[in-house]
């Protein structure tokens, strides 16, 4: 058999909006240079760099594909291990082999403090085989939850690149559901799973806990061409604590002017929280409990101080269902809300239940990306093409 080695180059990448070159390979970012210059903390430093929704995309006849990386696997003390990283391989839009890179550095994080030690260790690599022999679009689906440096790709047979711009793009800003928390491949989380369903070109910026209506972020949104854009806000402002009632609405319209200055009639969507029982009306910030034996999560702030500004998830439903009304009424006709409850509400807890009493399972995010798809995608929906 012959074998191919062809180095990973930023052509062979979608879903990305910058590369760095590392010592090893080619590490993919969520966020530009310039955005990641101005991140206040490494929780957001870490998240932007896992790929949530980044892929390897060619057209290749090759049977067994290998893909050698160094991933940046995680471990928490106390916790128990958190299972290797997924990479999902679809051969024409339909999953058809998954595998874990093993080895690659270890990122030990204190979840009280949040603070990191980071060990570095040796490439790996993940082989795919028994691939159907014929021309054929593959796409490697990285692991959203791993930062991964990628070095080449092995095959029994020439591969080229899927050019950008074939489907239409889909820029998607969220929190750690959006990232996909729980998701148990990347393929798996809701908003990759609405892509696949809809053929659409994902550009995924879910940041665990990131989606702080940060003004880096506004501009990444601004600057990167988009044929869809939607928001999804609120969890982060409440369970980090991030700001009072005062703040939101010149926040939000500050983000929202931003975007439109660089897509001005592009469709877009402000989906409001999902449910969350811990902060519907509990102010955080939010802290990790193992009184359980497991990790769960609690609100700390005091349900009374709502009457002084402090934000839950029903009080930033109500404002941002508002502020939208109001540019809609001030002419911004492509600016559309979702009630976030639509997708993931009482009825839906009930059946699937945070396991963690924060972020949805497997099952809830097949669920949420069924409901956005009907709801926001679907004939007459506010992103319908």
């Amino acid at each position: 058999m012959t074998t191919i080695t062809t180095p990973v180059t930023e052509d062979l990448l979608h879903g990305h909006l910058d590369v760095e070159r590392t010592g090893r390979g080619l590490l993919p970012h969520r966020l530009p240079a310039q955005a990641r210059r101005q991140i206040p903390d490494d929780q957001l430093a870490m998240a932007e760099s896992q790929p949530s929704g980044v892929r390897l995309a060619f057209r290749t006849r090759a049977t067994t594909i290998t893909l050698h990386a160094v991933p940046t696997k995680r471990a928490y003390p106390g916790v128990p291990n958190v299972p290797d990283g997924v990479y999902d391989l679809l051969v024409d839009g339909t999953l058809t082999a998954q595998a874990s890179v093993p080895g690659g550095n270890l990122r030990t994080v204190d979840l009280a403090t949040g603070r990191f030690d980071l060990t570095e260790g040796p490439a790996g690599s993940a082989t795919f085989t028994g691939l159907p022999a014929r021309e054929k679009t593959v796409e490697i689906w990285l692991p959203h939850t791993e930062p991964t440096e990628l070095i080449t790709l092995e095959t029994d047979a020439p591969l080229h690149a899927v050019p950008a711009g074939t489907r239409k793009r889909w820029v998607h800003h969220g929190s750690s559901i959006s990232h996909g928390s729980n998701a148990t491949h990347p393929s798996g989380t809701w908003p990759a799973l609405v892509a696949n369903r809809a053929g659409l070109d994902l550009v995924n910026l879910g940041f665990g806990g990131g989606a702080l209506l940060d003004p880096f972020t506004a501009r990444t949104i601004r600057d990167t061409p988009a044929d869809l854009i939607s928001l999804k806000l609120g969890i982060n402002l409440v369970n980090t604590d991030a700001m009072r009632l005062r703040a939101l609405t010149p926040a939000v319209h500050g983000f929202l002017d931003t975007i439109r200055d660089g897509h001005p009639t592009t469709p877009l969507l402000v989906v409001s929280p999902l449910l969350c029982p811990l902060h519907e009306d509990t102010p955080g910030p939010l802290a990790p409990d193992f009184s359980s034996g497991t990790l769960r999560y609690r609100a700390t702030g005091d349900p009374a101080e709502r009457a002084a500004g402090r934000l839950t998830l029903t009080v930033i439903r109500e404002h941002l269902a508002r502020i939208v009304a109001e540019r809609r009424a001030d002419g911004d006709l492509a600016l559309h809300h979702l009630d976030g409850l639509a997708l993931y509400g009482e009825p839906e807890h009930h059946v699937h239940p945070l396991p963690d009493g924060l972020h949805p399972s497997p099952e809830a995010h097949r669920v949420i990306a069924e409901r956005f798809t009907e709801l926001a995608l679907a004939a007459g929906g506010p992103l319908a093409p």
